[in-house]
């Protein structure tokens, strides 16, 4: 996992409440365990017609959206299943933070293990980036560091962070990464109990 430390990115605005991990991800492409290549199931039934052409209004299509790096969202963004593909497949498309109003519970834990940062806000910011999002500038800074978001026009706005989440965001620790900074005491431990226990080690 890469760590995040400061982004600047494109902002594009999906003020859609409750979207779940379906309309996230559909069933149909949760068949591969591969994060690589889930990019083309992002959104799916919202990006594309029955024919699989993609709708030219939807916001991800629009030529002034693409490459966008931070998505912002209505309410309970992520409800529904719990689906490790969902942030895999917005990180895989080149989102790295999402911000909302509110996340669901699965959803938002399930983005701290794979990198992608959500951001909780106040509605009547959602609202302003929402609102800036749409105009000619679309650049939003997200600072995990000092817990701030930039809007284009330079508005700031502070947002919470469990501290431990945070360290390992910045470091760029999952579960696995962070069981391993504990590795040589992991040896130790485990060397201690093969002399004081060698018939556990005889299997």
């Amino acid at each position: 996992m890469e760590p995040f430390t400061r982004l600047d990115a494109k902002s594009a605005p999906l003020p859609l409440a409750n979207i779940d991990t379906d309309q996230i991800i559909p069933k149909q492409f949760l068949k591969t365990v591969e994060r690589a290549g889930l990019a083309k199931g992002l959104f799916y039934d919202l990006r594309f017609d029955e024919q699989g052409v993609e709708k030219p209004d939807f916001v991800l299509n629009r030529p002034e959206y693409k490459g966008a790096g931070v998505l912002v969202t209505g309410d309970n963004f992520g409800c529904g299943s719990s689906r490790e593909h969902a942030p895999w497949a917005l990180m895989d498309f080149g989102v790295k933070a999402v911000i909302s109003t509110s996340f669901a519970d699965i959803f938002y834990n399930n983005c701290f293990q794979n990198g992608l940062l959500p951001v909780v806000l106040k509605a009547e910011e959602v609202a302003q980036l929402m609102d800036e999002a749409r105009g000619g500038n679309h650049v939003v800074s997200i600072d995990l560091e000092t817990q701030r978001v930039t809007s284009p026009s330079g508005k700031v706005f502070a947002f919470e962070i469990d501290p431990q989440r945070k360290q390992k965001m910045l470091l760029g620790l999952d579960a696995i990464g962070e069981t391993l900074t504990a590795a040589r005491s992991i040896d130790t431990y485990e060397m201690k109990r093969a002399l004081a226990q060698p018939w556990l080690e005889e299997a």
